[in-house]
């Protein structure tokens, strides 16, 4: 007993070592050791597929209240009830659990950081141009992007079957034949950038869509959809990975599309913080803030200067990384962008609003 009391200890004091000298990296180390399935893909039980038709499903719906409706103040309303266009959003990595490989669908603590971060800070982006549809969908588990066995792909890949199946319901059901915005962050965009070739490229849905967001991700342009080269362009996709140039870990890779959301342009030139209409984090009170964040693209990476608000202060992949804010340094600019898309998309075809 008491060699085990001795085991913990010194795995304690070991966190408390390395965090003492890497600190701003812990939530990264946490996932390293500790939160890797104890099984294989396939050992344990998967998760029973969601039924789309059960409401529960999905996170938001423009005819529910839900996280997705708020807005930073009364100068940006909730448009979702007149909208002419749907968005379809992929949330990112809300299930950081060692307990199986994807999610339960009914996982309390995963769908409450679905709800209370992901759609207040960043589906409730694209309500004022756009009905918001955000499926719920078995995600892999945070660890497996780190995994090196086949278990994290094999769980990436079913996390994909549901996010497609979510899609197809959504055309068949809700979408009735209306143009559309395709959003996401992180595994979201993972998923959205697989989507994109797989479903939308090459068919009668690429003329449907007003833009593609799929951003927090490593997209290399691939897929097949051009890149939005200016604010208005249409039937195009933008994506960006925000860090300051010395963070240590960077989830873009050189040759990654970076389209600059403070410009709308693929240049590499800065845009001031002073040209940042406002940033909104939620989970920290709302509002809007002014003089956050600055943007300038480079080797496919947005660059950002170090930011030293309090309230845009949480690093889980360590300092400079600014994943978790991807969307929120940049509120105000996507959320008047997706309506400028918009504007653009109905003048381009001349089509009869519904």
């Amino acid at each position: 007993m008491k060699k085990v009391g001795y085991w913990i200890a010194g795995v304690l004091l070991l966190i408390v070592v390395i965090g003492f000298f890497a600190r701003g990296y812990i939530g990264v180390i946490a996932m390293t050791l500790f939160m890797q399935p104890d099984h294989a893909f396939g050992d344990e039980s998967i998760p029973l597929a969601p039924d789309y038709s059960n409401e529960s499903n999905w996170a938001a719906l423009p005819w529910r209240k839900d996280s997705a409706d708020v807005t930073p103040s009364s100068e940006f309303p909730d448009n979702q009830a007149a909208a002419q266009v749907d968005v379809f959003f992929v949330h990112p990595t809300t299930y950081v659990s060692s307990e199986a490989w994807n999610q339960p669908m009914d996982h309390v603590s995963a769908n409450k950081r679905t709800d209370e971060w992901v759609m207040r800070d960043q589906a409730s982006v694209f309500n004022g141009c756009c009905k918001v549809f955000a499926p719920r969908y078995r995600q892999a588990t945070l660890f497996s992007f780190q995994d090196q066995t086949g278990s994290g792909e094999l769980a990436l890949n079913l996390a994909y079957e549901d996010v497609r199946e979510a899609f197809r319901y959504f055309l068949d059901n809700f979408s009735q034949d209306r143009p559309f915005i395709l959003a996401s962050h992180s595994q979201g965009s993972k998923h959205l950038d697989r989507l994109l070739k797989e479903e939308v490229v090459d068919t009668s849905l690429l003329p449907r869509m007003v833009a593609a967001y799929p951003v927090g991700f490593s997209v290399d342009g691939t897929n097949g959809i051009p890149i939005c080269e200016h604010s208005e362009q249409v039937n195009c996709q933008v994506s960006w990975n925000a860090n300051t140039a010395d963070a240590v870990i960077k989830l873009a890779k050189p040759g990654d599309v970076c389209v600059n959301p403070l410009s709308w342009l693929v240049d590499d030139k800065l845009v001031s913080v002073s040209e940042n209409q406002g940033s909104v984090t939620y989970s920290e009170g709302g509002g809007i803030d002014t003089g956050i964040a600055d943007a300038r693209c480079s080797q496919g990476s947005l660059l950002v200067s170090e930011v030293e608000s309090d309230r845009y202060s949480n690093a889980p992949f360590g300092p400079g990384n600014y994943h978790v804010y991807d969307y929120s340094f940049y509120y105000l600019s996507v959320r008047l962008n997706a309506q400028q898309r918009v504007a653009s998309y109905w003048s381009v075809n001349a089509v009869e609003t519904r």
